[in-house]
């Protein structure tokens, strides 16, 4: 029972130490990138990876652009996760799921959403927003 629970963990390591999915691009006031339980200052140039969690605190902002070219900016006291992210366009595989617990977002479509946009979702605790378009403002109050 060890030896699979072992996998698993060297698995999760790796995937810690993955490629980076995108990067923070500007920071106003404070703000967290927390990825693997590892919550660390953003600054610009900050990596994001698949399941990092994007926090800003009050009066503060978050620009994070994607390898899609996919952009998300934050406002004050938001919180969003990228659940999932697969960009290999050469082999047709598309795919970006967020989570956005609370707070404002503007998010600018990149490649994904231009190539395929069924691929692209944000998820809310109301509900889930399909994006069909370039560019849309969310705004999620606790």
């Amino acid at each position: 029972m060890r030896r699979p629970l072992l996998f698993a963990t060297a698995m999760w390591a790796g995937w810690v130490q993955a490629d980076p999915i995108g990067y923070v691009k500007n920071v106003g006031g404070e703000a967290l990138v927390v990825t693997a339980g590892q919550a660390q200052k953003a600054e610009v140039g900050s990596p994001v990876h698949v399941g990092s969690l994007l926090k800003t605190g009050p009066q503060s902002s978050l620009g994070v652009t994607f390898k899609d070219e996919t952009v998300m900016s934050f406002g004050p006291n938001t919180e969003l996760t990228v659940d999932e992210y697969l960009y290999e366009p050469n082999r047709g595989k598309l795919r970006m799921n967020s989570r956005l617990a609370k707070g404002s977002l503007n998010y600018v479509s990149g490649v994904i959403a231009r190539l395929q946009p069924e691929a692209v979702t944000v998820k809310t605790p109301s509900g889930l927003i399909g994006v069909r378009g370039t560019q849309f403002l969310l705004k999620v109050e606790e």
